[in-house]
């Protein structure tokens, strides 16, 4: 099966980008999807992170504080380093199975949204990689208009991310996101005719 990588910096519209390529029929698996159906009630990613991060952070019902275990998470490198080792290893696995289900049913093309695809190196394994760029100081207007952050909030979570060259460098592919969705949808349409072409000469 062709692999897509898809990834880009918090605020850069990836999620957009994965709703487009849906639109025009490839399938997705999305990490931020898998980490939380990983992180459902009694699941033991979450026991593993409670116990890492404070049992306070799940409620009567067992449901996971979200917004209180990223504060958390995010407060230090350290910090972030101590969930992802928890969190990352089940993320792959589980994404893992998806896509043999994918590829078990015919699809040929699948996309990967992921959002740290190119620091856990995972960019190594994709056919093609496609990052969506957007200024950093237009992704942290949108991240305070559009998710609620606080300004202070989406500069930490910018800054905790690779810097946008590194990750334009691993690309096979950018989107340009600082215009216009009509804008980005075109670039998708061009992506999405590239991928059906390489299909067709497999």
């Amino acid at each position: 099966m062709y692999m897509i990588g898809l990834t880009g910096g918090i605020g850069s519209g990836k999620s957009t980008v994965a709703a487009l390529m849906r639109q025009r029929g490839f399938p997705v698996v999305d990490a931020d999807q898998v980490a939380r159906d990983n992180m459902e009630p009694g699941s033991p990613v979450l026991a593993a992170v409670a116990e890492e991060f404070g049992a306070d952070l799940l409620g009567p019902d067992g449901a996971l504080d979200r917004a209180e275990l990223a504060r958390r998470a995010f407060a230090s490198e350290e910090a972030t380093q101590r969930l992802n080792a928890i969190t990352h290893p089940a993320i792959r696995a589980e994404s893992a199975r998806r896509f043999a289900a994918l590829e078990a049913a015919g699809e040929r093309a699948a996309v990967y949204d992921m959002p740290l695809l190119v620091e856990l190196g995972m960019d190594q394994d994709m056919d093609m990689t496609v990052v969506v760029d957007v200024n950093p100081e237009e992704r942290v207007r949108r991240l305070v208009a559009h998710r609620g952050l606080d300004e202070a909030d989406a500069r930490n979570r910018i800054a905790r991310q690779i810097p946008d060259v590194e990750r334009r460098a691993a690309a096979d592919v950018v989107l340009d996101n600082n215009g216009t969705e009509d804008k980005l949808a075109q670039q998708v349409d061009t992506l999405a005719n590239r991928i059906t072409n390489i299909l067709l000469d497999v």
